[in-house]
């Protein structure tokens, strides 16, 4: 994330700081690097436009506040992470690490900010567990989940646990539905049945945003009315 310096792939120039403004640079350069000229994937600067248009999106429904800055890094990891996986079938360390870090930072800062301690052992808690369920599935069936996927598990709990149980629940529970239609839809585009890979960090990331944004109010329902709690 800091180190080595981007460079370019063709001719391992490192990009300069005036040449790597999102969306701007690219435009400026028309999509070529500066000093041998070989075209830059048009996907740097939808990446970027993305993660934008998500921020403000984030902003303006969740206003000025300390969560805020939470669901910001958590959305530019979810991006960056779910377009890797999809690319390479990979969760890299190099970027999982700093997203444990930024993740725990926040959580942190905002129980400072707030003085809800509880929030942060609630998150603590959401780690472990559904950490550990993912190490479980991948014990019981590794060629089903990749251990990039266990990895990721505990950020995604601590995560969604910081808003609250029903939203943690409701967010594992969503990522696996998520990746179970993925995997049938893939299944019926292969035509057959066995032997259908699909990258599941990314969906487990959509899991997470399900439980964020509908969470609370599912579990509300399911406690309320049909537990009848």
């Amino acid at each position: 994330m800091v180190t080595p310096r981007s460079a370019c792939p063709k001719c391992g120039t490192p990009i300069r700081a005036r040449h790597n403004i999102p969306v701007i640079s690219w435009l400026w350069l028309r999509g070529r690097c500066a000093d041998c000229g070989a075209p830059i994937s048009l996907r740097y600067p939808l990446i970027e436009l993305a993660v934008g248009l998500v921020f403000a999106v984030i902003v303006l429904a969740s206003g000025v506040r300390i969560e805020t800055l939470l669901l910001l890094v958590f959305a530019a990891f979810s991006l960056i992470l779910a377009v890797i996986d999809f690319e390479v079938r990979r969760l890299p360390n190099a970027i999982v690490g700093p997203c444990v870090i930024a993740i725990a930072a926040v959580i942190v800062l905002a129980c400072a900010v707030s003085g809800d301690w509880g929030a942060a052992l609630r998150a603590l808690l959401g780690a472990l567990a559904v950490g550990a369920l993912y190490g479980i599935a991948w014990l019981i069936y590794p060629a089903g989940l990749g251990f990039g996927d266990v990895k990721l598990a505990p950020v995604i709990g601590a995560f969604l646990a910081f808003f609250g149980w029903g939203v943690l629940v409701v967010g594992t529970l969503a990522g696996f539905v998520w990746g179970a239609c993925a995997g049938i839809v893939a299944m019926i585009a292969a035509r057959r049945m066995r032997k259908v890979a699909i990258p599941f960090g990314p969906w487990m990331f959509v899991g997470a945003w399900t439980g964020v944004l509908v969470g609370a109010r599912a579990w509300q329902w399911y406690v309320n009315d049909i537990v009848g709690l």
